[in-house]
């Protein structure tokens, strides 16, 4: 039978070493994919990746990992933190830039995932990521949840419905609530953004 993310967690805090390795086998190619999607750069893809299972480690001894959510997902996080940190130290004086409304969705989004070789470029995508993030705690919890899965972990409306035990109808409403709601947010605010 195969082990739980959570017993494997819950093994490795306990001292067997072994879990932790079954852990990352299974979660290194998803993981990986995820970061060099981000910042379209093999060798610095590599970096951040073990920088991320070093922070994965030193949080899970320390009892920090958060069993609310998918063991992935908040290693996904920890990884985009990470990607994050790098691009502030490499461009620090790139001027944030901000991004409107289309239709919908927010361009916003097709920003963050758009994979760019411009330094400068995955800078602003990640900023803005960052500043979304910011503005997603104006939101309902039950909207900031539907809104990450969707555009920060890349999941699907099936994934999402999985994930969550909600009807996919009921995830699609949401995540459109949420959207409006941000576009609210920002228009309340007189936050008008370009490229």
């Amino acid at each position: 039978m195969k082990s739980t993310d959570s017993l494997l967690i819950s093994l490795y805090q306990k001292g067997d070493e072994e879990a932790l390795s079954t852990l990352i086998h299974r979660h290194q190619r998803e993981l990986f994919t995820f970061i060099l999607y981000k910042i379209n750069d093999q060798d610095l893809a590599n970096d951040i990746f073990q920088d991320t299972f070093i922070k994965i480690i030193v949080m899970l001894k320390e009892g920090r990992y958060n069993e609310e959510g998918k063991f992935i997902l908040w290693a996904k996080r920890i990884a985009q933190n990470l990607i994050i940190d790098y691009f502030r130290a490499k461009a620090k004086n790139v001027k944030v830039s901000e991004t409107t409304f289309e239709n919908d969705e927010f361009s916003i989004f097709d920003l963050i995932r758009e994979p760019s070789e411009n330094i400068e470029d995955q800078l602003v995508s990640l900023q803005i990521q960052e500043d979304l993030l910011k503005m997603l705690q104006f939101l309902p919890e039950n909207q900031q949840e539907v809104i990450k899965l969707r555009f920060f972990d890349g999941l699907s409306f099936k994934e999402i419905a999985d994930h969550t035990d909600m009807s996919i109808n009921t995830t699609l409403g949401r995540v459109r609530y949420a959207l409006i709601n941000l576009r609210k947010i920002m228009e309340e605010n007189n936050i008008v953004l370009t490229r």
